[in-house]
């Protein structure tokens, strides 16, 4: 059974939707669940979620993040489906370290497709995982942030909070 919850963080709500397997299938900073099902690949998502108080591993390591512990979220599993390189670029986003941003072009690289500037940002902005699969890592060639689903705002706090510890 797909389950799904929200914590408070510093940045605002963070609901993730979890398979039943523990696999995050789709999180972001917001409180509504209609904003995180649509990005989840019909495939993955067979019936409604239900709702949980705790998400047990995935909650505990959401504020965890938050309050500093940033690799925290690395050892979550996440699934997400797509093209092969989509796929292949999530995974590569997941090895970005915290407080290392690269620019979409560097990301394109080391996707193995340096020319695929355009795919790389795509993979960005399809990505459901928010935060297990960091996009908020990725800039512009110019060091300024681009976009985020969830706002400019978030996008910094969490680049300033990976660069701080804080």
């Amino acid at each position: 059974m797909t389950t799904w919850s929200t914590v408070d963080t510093p940045v605002g709500p963070f609901t993730a939707v979890v398979d039943d397997d523990g696999a995050v299938l789709a999180s972001g900073w917001t409180a509504r669940l209609d904003e995180l099902t649509p990005q989840v690949a019909p495939v993955l998502l067979r019936a409604t979620p239900r709702h949980a108080a705790d998400l047990g591993p995935v909650t505990r390591a959401v504020l965890a993040y938050h309050e500093g512990e940033l690799d925290a979220v690395e050892a979550i599993p996440v699934r997400q489906r797509s093209g092969e390189f989509l796929e292949h670029a999530w995974d590569v986003l997941r090895k970005v370290p915290a407080g290392e941003p690269v620019s979409y072009t560097e990301y394109a690289a080391l996707a193995g497709r340096p020319k695929a500037i355009r795919a790389a940002a795509a993979a960005c902005a399809r990505n459901a995982a928010a935060l297990f699969v960091p996009c908020h890592r990725v800039l512009r060639s110019d060091g300024t942030l681009g976009g985020f689903r969830w706002g400019l705002d978030v996008k910094r706090w969490l680049l300033d909070h990976e660069s701080t510890g804080r």
